[in-house]
C-alpha cells in the first residue's frame, strides 16, 4: 500500500554538507541499512562525481538488495552550452546505477542571470533536456526545484515555467524547495497550494531550517497537498540543517494521522537518531523533541504529581511509542510525588504518609538552596589552579541523602583507615580563602 507521505531522506548527502560531519563510505552504507530497515522510501547517497567516496558508496550500493528504500543519486541539469548527451554530469550519473536520480534546477530568475549567466529560455531548455535524457534511460527522475519560493515571489510566471518544463520532461516529483530557509509558514502552504493547482505529478516539499521553522514548513507543506518531505536525520545539513526527519515523521504519523513509514518503525525513532549521531561523531542533543533525554522529564511537583495520575496529562504521547521514556527529576522544584516516584523507580518502596518523605524533601530543597546561594570566592590571579580547584570543590560539595529504608549496615567491627594530612599523598590543605 503507498503511503499517504513518502520520506526522503538525504542524510548522506545533503545532511554530509553540515559543518563538523564527515561520513566514510562504510558510515555511509551502515546508516544506509538502518534507514532501509526502519522502512525509508527513498535514500539519496549523494552526488556521483563529485568526489571518489561518492562513487563508491553507489557502486556497493548497487551490489545489494534494498528491503524497503529506493537508492537515489543527486545531480544537477545539464551546464549551459552543454549538450546533454555529451555533458560528463550525466554519464556519471548513469554510471552511479541507481534506479532514481533527483535533479537540480534553477527555479530564481536571480540565479538563472546572474549565478548561471543564461538566458531564461536556456534554463528552461537545460531542465527539459536533462529530464528527458535521464527518463530516456530508464530512470526514475525526482526534480528538485532549487529556491521554489524565492523565485515564486520574485518571478511567478517564470519560477511556474521551470515547474512546468521538468513536468512536460517526464519528472515523477517536482520537489518545491526552501533553499535559503526564509520563507514562513503562511508563505509556504499559499504557494505550494498554487503549485498544487497548476501541476499533475507529484509534489513534494524541502525545507532548510535557518528561521527555526524548517519542521512547521514541511507540514504547512504537506498540508498544502505535497506528498513527500525530504529531509535528513537529525536536522543535519547546510548552516542551521535541514528539516529534521526525527520530528516530521512522529507528526505525520501521531499528528497529521497520515502513513507515511510503517508504524512498529516508530518504536524505533530514539534508537536512529542515536545511530546516525554516533556514526557522526555527534554529541545526541537532549533536548530534541521526542527523542531526547529531556523530552518526557518532569521536573516540577504539580507535572509530577499529574503524571503519576494519569500521564496524558503533561505528555502529549506516550513516550514508549518513538522509543523514549519517562523521567522524574528531584529538585528544589520537587514535590512529594517526585520523591515517591523516584524512590520506586530506584527499588525503594514509600508511601506518602511516612514521616520520612516529608524529611526528604525539605532537606533536596535545603541543600539544592545551599548550592545556588554559594559563590565562588573571588581569587587573585596569583592564586594557584589547585588552589582554586581546593576551593570549588568545598563551595560545591553535596551532602548525600540516606533514603530510610532497608539498606546493608555498615560493619562497626571494621575500623576505617583515616589519612594523616603529612602521610604520603596526601591532599594538601589550603586555608579558606575570604571574597575581596
Amino acid at each position: 500500500m503507498k503511503p499517504q507521505v513518502e520520506i526522503y531522506d538525504t542524510t548522506l548527502r545533503d545532511g554530509s554538507q553540515g559543518e563538523g560531519i564527515n561520513f566514510s563510505v562504510a558510515d555511509k552504507l551502515r546508516i544506509a541499512e538502518r534507514l532501509d530497515a526502519f522502512g525509508v522510501h527513498y535514500i539519496e547517497g549523494g552526488w556521483p562525481g563529485s568526489n571518489p567516496k561518492d562513487m563508491e558508496f553507489f557502486a556497493q550500493a548497487s551490489r545489494r538488495k534494498w528491503k524497503n528504500a529506493k537508492i537515489a543519486a543527486f545531480s544537477m541539469t545539464r551546464r549551459k552550452g552543454v549538450a546533454v548527451e555529451k555533458d560528463e554530469l550525466m554519464r556519471q550519473i548513469l554510471d552511479a546505477k541507481t534506479p532514481v536520480v533527483t535533479i537540480v534546477g534553477k527555479t530564481w530568475l536571480l540565479h538563472v542571470t546572474e549565478v548561471l549567466r543564461a538566458k531564461p529560455d536556456e534554463n528552461l531548455a537545460m531542465i527539459g533536456d536533462t529530464v528527458r535524457f535521464l527518463k530516456d534511460h530508464g530512470k526514475r527522475v525526482i526534480y528538485d526545484a532549487e529556491h521554489s519560493f524565492d523565485g515564486f515571489k520574485d518571478e511567478p510566471e517564470y519560477a511556474l515555467a521551470t515547474w512546468q518544463a521538468a513536468e512536460k520532461a517526464g519528472a515523477e516529483c517536482i520537489v518545491l524547495c526552501d533553499t535559503n530557509g526564509g520563507c514562513l509558514p503562511e508563505e509556504i502552504a499559499r504557494i505550494t497550494a498554487l503549485a498544487k493547482g497548476k501541476l499533475t505529478v507529484q509534489l513534494g516539499i524541502h525545507t532548510h531550517n535557518d528561521c527555526g521553522v524548517g519542521v512547521a514548513n514541511a507540514l504547512a507543506g504537506i498540508e498544502a497537498g505535497a506528498t513527500q518531505v525530504q529531509g535528513t536525520i537529525n536536522g543535519y545539513g547546510e548552516r542551521t540543517g535541514n528539516c529534521n526527519l526525527i520530528s516530521v515523521i512522529p507528526l505525520v504519523h501521531f499528528k497529521l494521522k497520515k502513513t507515511c513509514v510503517p508504524a512498529n518503525s516508530l518504536a524505533k525513532l530514539k534508537e536512529l537518531s542515536e545511530f546516525v549521531d554516533e556514526i557522526a561523531n555527534v554529541r545526541h542533543d537532549p533536548r530534541q523533541p521526542w527523542v531526547g533525554q529531556t523530552a518526557f522529564a518532569h521536573k516540577g511537583g504539580m507535572h509530577a504529581h499529574a503524571i503519576d495520575r494519569i500521564a496524558r496529562s503533561y505528555e502529549h504521547i506516550q513516550p514508549e511509542a518513538v522509543g523514549n521514556y519517562r523521567r522524574v527529576l528531584i529538585s528544589d522544584m520537587s514535590g512529594r510525588s517526585n520523591i515517591l516516584m523516584k524512590a520506586a523507580e530506584l527499588g525503594f518502596q514509600l508511601t506518602p504518609e511516612m514521616p520520612e518523605v516529608k524529611t526528604i524533601t525539605r532537606r533536596v530543597k535545603e541543600l539544592e538552596n545551599q548550592v545556588s546561594s554559594s559563590r565562588l570566592p573571588k581569587v587573585r590571579s596569583r592564586c594557584s589552579s589547585a588552589r582554586r580547584s581546593s576551593i570549588a570543590t568545598r563551595c560545591f560539595t553535596w551532602t548525600p541523602i540516606t533514603f530510610p529504608c532497608a539498606a546493608t549496615p555498615r560493619n562497626p567491627s571494621v575500623k576505617r583507615r583515616s589519612r594523616s594530612a603529612s602521610a604520603p599523598g596526601a591532599r594538601k590543605r589550603w586555608p579558606r580563602a575570604t571574597a575581596r
